[in-house]
């Protein structure tokens, strides 16, 4: 089963292009589709490009769901140099000599960095710190102390490699930084870097979905139809499914636990109702009760 879709209730993957931010993208996306509500999941940075999903109305309860998801980037590091913003936005602060280096140094350098670990997040980034942004400290000259966070690089492939630039693709949990990676890379080889190119190929599970430009927007609206907006429950196919009467519907809408004999593992389930209707992610005991966790006002 699977709900339908609209620009008030649906997800968008959204092919951002370099130089706009994440917010900016969003922006002119909810415009276009007219959405009253709506919210990008995971930030780009303006130099990098790809997939950015836009939960449309009601999808943004299940925002968290794909935030979570493991993410592939593909990106090039400029070695002999490090910027302040880890990127080309940012004005050299140190260069250092690219010592000579071969395929097996290389790949041994590079299989250091598989697996759980942890990073430091780059102060020019989106956290907060007494609820003011570490991007808008590093404006302001100020760096801060930041935790290490505990990240997982799933794989950490080679596409290319020269004297001063390597291509890479990496996936890899939430909460990595790719330009992070990069400058640890380059000092790993015995000297800086910085990222010169960024895109995000998709976040799971979105592996194979297509991807929507601004102008594919513009150019869908103006024939009269629409992108490709899929259903709020699109990325929750992991979960069970749970299908509710009309009683059982009626009870869990209003916060109430209702039996169920059709999940019989516990965990969080998606639920629908008799007429197909996705309404919300539920709590199974694996005991045949089910109770509400984060519930559809008006998923269709």
């Amino acid at each position: 089963m699977r709900s339908a879709a609209s620009p008030r209730n649906g997800i968008l993957l959204l092919d951002k292009p370099a130089g706009l931010s994440s917010n900016a993208a969003l922006q002119k996306t909810r415009r276009m589709l007219r959405a009253d509500k709506a919210g990008h999941v995971g930030s780009l940075d303006p130099l990098a490009t790809g997939m950015l999903p836009i939960c449309l109305g009601e999808a943004t309860k299940i925002a968290g769901d794909i935030l979570s998801g493991r993410k592939l980037y593909r990106f090039t590091a400029a070695l002999g140099s490090r910027t302040a913003t880890g990127d080309t936005e940012g004005a050299v602060v140190e260069t250092a000599p690219v010592p000579d280096f071969d395929g097996p140094r290389l790949s041994q350098v590079l299989s250091q960095f598989h697996g759980p670990q942890t990073q430091v997040p780059p102060m020019y980034s989106a956290l907060k710190r007494d609820g003011q942004p570490l991007y808008m400290l590093a404006r302001a000259g100020i760096e801060v102390e930041r935790a290490p966070r505990t990240i997982e690089i799933f794989t950490l492939t080679l596409l290319t490699a020269t004297s001063s630039h390597l291509q890479l693709e990496v996936l890899c949990s939430k909460g990595t930084y790719v330009r992070t990676l990069a400058e640890d890379i380059a000092k790993a080889l015995g000297t800086c870097g910085h990222v010169q190119f960024l895109r995000r190929v998709y976040v799971e599970p979105f592996a194979d979905a297509p991807m929507e430009t601004l102008e594919s927007i513009a150019r869908a609206l103006e024939a009269g139809t629409l992108p490709t907006i899929l259903p709020p429950d699109a990325p929750l196919q992991h979960m069970t499914a749970v299908t509710l009467d009309s009683r059982a519907s009626e009870m869990i809408l209003h916060g109430q636990a209702v039996s169920s004999g059709e999940c019989g593992t516990a965990g969080r389930v998606r639920l629908y109702d008799a007429a197909g209707a996705f309404i919300g992610i539920g709590e199974s005991d694996g005991a045949g009760k089910v109770r509400p966790k984060r519930l559809f006002n008006d998923a269709q």
